[in-house]
């Protein structure tokens, strides 16, 4: 075969520019730092390549963004169940306090100041957020848990108890003793020593006070569920709606069978306290059910004070035609939680937020409500019996029922005294159980920000990892290439200066 200078040039300049194209595929890789600048030069690599940035991007997204924003979630989760703790603690100090038989009219004032601050902190601190998100309202992070304002809103509320929450509250009965002054008085005694009354009342305490009076309760006992879960119930007791200041007293007409009016089937629900109070045939058949029975009460609340809870946050309740949290009547949902879960790792998620129904129980503020109404009753009861000394010795009163007056408050701040005592005694441990439910809850969140550390410290190293395979797999080695540029370099060189000798020798030197 007859090989021409045509031949010669063409394979010449061919293998000049496949030398060529090595060294800017070499300069390239060096420039880049890359083994592949596309996945057609090595599709092993490539392939390699995109399954290894997945990883480290979902390792990324997990470390940099999913694991500190649930970090600071639990936080100022934590943080707030601090200051709940701080709070309630504060309230059993006050209760140790109050349960002195001791105290001066200065002492109750100063405890009474005290509690009305704690009871207007401790759920202002459940209203604490995270980048607009409230932390204890479940899902429903858009909304407060209390009311800021006072507010005009009908809800119809079901309250899931059983016969466990049924108490007793000591009542004293001290006529109208607290409304004697200078102006009303008259020349008869208004209250004896004798119609001054301690007794003893059954009842179940509501989760809120002044509830709408134009509506009677309904009082339920589940008896079991359908197949779907719905619940069947039947009546328990049906009570009658009367005022706290009725006549008869209805607090005596169900405790005290030395009253006129005493009546052990009665059953009164008093809307300005919150509570459905039982004679002793009505209390009876509330406890004669298995504590595991489910009691509901229905009834309806307008008026909502600042500070109040917001009812869609805890119980079944509907207003304007809006049901909310139905599913916790059923048999299903009744132990429903709405958690808000993150994804922290592969296939891994953790629990971020506490529900307000693990710390801000509704009795907390009943609890702190009852105490200051007895403080600031027996404080009356004190401005009273400073205003009947100031008229003894007048001769423009009846001095004998002045006399009568002042043993009736007497007697009456003696069994106030005797029954603060008794509350507050009993406060300590109605308190140390809330606290104890808080110190659960702080538990848990603890326990929480332990795994997420965990987690925290496993996707570090995942990502080192991924991060070092992806070196591996991607990064060029510049000293290797930077030897293998100067041999093609090299090369290129010697391959132009022969070519250049070899192509001007022609057919003409050999003739």
């Amino acid at each position: 075969m007859r090989v021409t200078n045509k031949i010669m040039q063409s394979n010449t300049l061919y293998n000049i520019n496949q030398n060529k194209l090595l060294q800017d595929k070499l300069n390239t890789q060096i420039t880049t730092r890359k083994k592949v600048n596309k996945p057609s030069e090595d599709p092993v690599i490539a392939i390699r390549a995109l399954r290894l940035r997945s990883n480290l991007d979902q390792v990324t997204q997990y470390y940099d963004r999913n694991i500190p924003d649930a970090d600071q979630w639990l936080k100022i989760t934590e943080a707030a169940i601090d200051t709940t703790v701080d709070v309630i603690s504060g309230m059993i100090d006050e209760c140790r306090r109050g349960s002195k038989g001791s105290l001066t009219s200065s002492d109750r004032k100063t405890i009474l100041e005290s509690l009305k601050q704690y009871r207007d902190e401790v759920y202002a601190t459940g209203d604490s957020d995270y980048a607009g998100r409230t932390l204890f309202t479940g899902y429903r992070t858009d909304m407060k848990l209390s009311f800021q304002n006072p507010e005009s809103k009908q809800f119809t509320i079901t309250e899931q108890l059983n016969n466990l929450a049924v108490d007793s509250k000591t009542y004293v009965d001290a006529g109208n003793l607290n409304t004697i002054n200078e102006t009303t008085y008259n020349s008869g005694s208004i209250t004896t020593e004798q119609q001054v009354v301690k007794t003893s009342v059954n009842r179940i305490r509501l989760a809120y006070d002044n509830l709408d009076a134009g509506v009677t309760p309904k009082v339920y006992q589940t008896i079991g569920y359908t197949a779907d879960g719905s619940p069947q119930r039947q009546a328990l007791i049906t009570p009658t709606v009367v005022s706290k200041n009725a006549t008869p007293d209805p607090y005596r007409v169900v405790s005290d069978p030395s009253f006129s009016g005493y009546d052990p089937n009665a059953a009164y629900f008093i809307p300005e306290t919150g509570e459905i109070i039982l004679g002793e045939n009505a209390f009876n058949q509330v406890m004669n059910l298995a504590p595991e029975t489910e009691i509901t009460v229905e009834y309806s609340k307008t008026e909502w004070a600042s500070g109040d809870l917001n009812p869609i946050h805890y119980y079944a309740c509907e207003s304007d035609g809006v049901e909310y949290n139905k599913s916790y009547l059923t048999e299903f949902g009744k132990d429903a939680k709405q958690e808000i879960n993150y994804d922290v790792g592969f296939n891994q998620t953790i629990n971020v937020n506490t529900t307000c129904d693990e710390i801000f129980d509704p009795g907390i503020r009943r609890t702190v409500d009852e105490m200051i109404s007895m403080l600031d009753e027996i404080g009356q009861l004190d401005g009273v019996l400073t205003k009947l000394k100031s008229m003894q010795g007048n001769s423009a009163y009846n001095q004998d029922a002045v006399t009568a007056d002042i043993e009736a408050v007497e007697k009456a701040q003696a069994y106030l005294t005797d029954t603060i005592q008794k509350r507050f005694e009993r406060g300590i441990t109605d308190f140390q159980g809330y606290l104890d439910q808080a110190n659960e809850a702080l538990t848990a969140v603890g326990n929480r920000s332990l795994r997420l550390e965990l987690v925290e410290n496993r996707l570090n190293s995942q990502m080192q990892s991924f991060t070092e395979l992806t070196s591996l797999n991607e990064d060029a080695d510049l000293a290797e290439l930077a030897i293998r540029l100067k041999s093609a370099e090299l090369t290129y060189d010697a391959s132009l200066a022969s070519t250049g000798k070899m192509l001007s020798t022609t057919l003409l030197n050999y003739l």
